[in-house]
């Protein structure tokens, strides 16, 4: 049986800045493999996995379908339903769905997770610095965050279906600059992985415990 659950502390007005969901013709030609994707950034099927501001459920899915357990959040009830729908059509019964404020990530999932993803979004959060220290508390030792973002280069030349789309050329960030934002945390960087056409994958890791033999 699906778990699902609604939470909400959240505000109306809580939606990050542009960052709405893409219509569905131009999000498949952006994303046509979306498991691919998701298992180039790391995601293994032993996982607890967090889909942070989980939208239509694009990636939802796939990690439903390779994970062991996915938290999918989002403010947005409309983007839950249609997270929902997705991974029901995929027959998988593991995940639960969180109407939630991205920041309180920490306070409503029970427990560390291995691993959180958050793409196509983290360049509209206002504070990011606060949202990189929610996501450090939540994942376990040797868990990873994933950042998905559109490379910094002008809009019009990220063209999907003939439109040039995505954020603002001034909102887009380098992964330097993401990883600005989380070396003040103890996440530390893993890599970045190339994911084209015009996006890149930052990934964040939790160090393990050292054990008393080091």
């Amino acid at each position: 049986m699906s778990l699902t659950a609604t939470h909400d502390r959240v505000k109306t007005d809580s939606l990050f800045p542009a960052t709405a969901m893409p219509d569905p013709d131009w999000w498949q030609a952006l994303w046509p493999a979306p498991r691919d994707v998701i298992v180039a950034l790391g995601v293994e099927a032993h996982m607890e996995v967090i889909d942070l501001c989980c939208g239509d459920g694009w990636f939802t899915a796939p990690l439903a379908s390779l994970a062991r357990q996915v938290y999918a959040i989002d403010i947005d009830e409309r983007m839950l339903d249609q997270a929902r729908q997705a991974v029901a059509a995929v027959g998988a019964t593991n995940s639960e769905f969180l109407r939630a404020d991205a920041y309180e990530i920490a306070t409503i999932v029970p427990g560390s997770v291995d691993f959180v993803l958050m793409a196509n979004t983290f360049h509209g959060v206002p504070d990011k610095a606060r949202l990189a220290r929610a996501i450090a508390t939540i994942l376990q030792p040797g868990g990873a965050v994933a950042i998905v973002n559109w490379h910094q280069r002008p809009r019009e030349e990220t063209v999907v279906l003939g439109e040039p789309r995505g954020p603002r050329t001034e909102m887009r960030m380098s992964p330097e600059e993401v990883q600005g934002f989380f070396e003040p945390t103890d996440l530390r960087h893993n890599q970045t992985v190339e994911l084209p056409p015009y996006h890149y994958g930052a990934v964040f890791e939790k160090p393990r415990v050292p054990s008393h033999a080091e």
